[in-house]
């Protein structure tokens, strides 16, 4: 019995929290947080969030253990958002930098009156980005701000006692019930 109690409760934690954790992606902060830093080009929003949700939001798994839940990702890049830090380059992140340089700076369309459409620009700021990283210096540094979307919080504490309350009140509805067989 005690084996099954704790089995649902983790069970019912890791549902919870991993609803709470991907409406992280939703707020675009931790809980209650402060925002999350918005992108250095472009669209407005955090990257964690583009492509429709998909991504680094929906790498997030959760698994019970015996006596735990785990949160995770198989996304090498989730513990540097997560946490936040620094990132040194090397050659092979230029080669990629300018990859995405060229294939950014080929979406420039021109309107049929000679104008770059809105898009275009967007583009155009996206390509100027990454050639300005493709530009550093092997062995610079880049610095990835926090934003937290796993992790503990003073919020995760208040699920975790609503689990357990709901949890302990079905366990004595059926004692009660055993006790009072009508």
């Amino acid at each position: 019995m005690k084996h099954d109690f704790v089995k649902k409760m983790l069970a019912d934690l890791r549902v919870e929290l991993l609803d709470e954790f991907d409406r992280n992606f939703e707020r675009k902060s931790f809980f209650t947080d402060p925002a999350w830093k918005d992108r250095n080009f472009g669209r407005k929003g955090s990257l964690l969030t583009v492509r429709g949700g998909g991504g680094l939001r929906g790498s997030i798994k959760a698994t019970t253990g015996k006596n735990s839940v785990n949160f995770s990702s198989s996304l090498p890049y989730a513990a540097i958002h997560n946490m936040g830090g620094t990132i040194t380059v090397t050659a092979k992140m230029k080669r990629f930098f300018w990859a995405k340089y060229y294939e950014a700076s080929g979406k420039v369309k021109l309107k049929k009156s000679g104008g770059i459409t809105r898009a275009s620009l967007r583009y155009n700021e996206e390509a100027e980005f990454y050639k300005a990283l493709a530009l550093m210096k092997t062995g610079s540094k880049i610095t990835i701000p926090q934003r937290q979307f796993i992790g503990h919080h003073p919020q995760v504490d208040v699920i975790v006692k609503q689990v357990a309350d709901r949890n302990f009140k079905l366990i004595e509805t059926h004692i009660k019930s055993l006790l009072n067989p009508k």
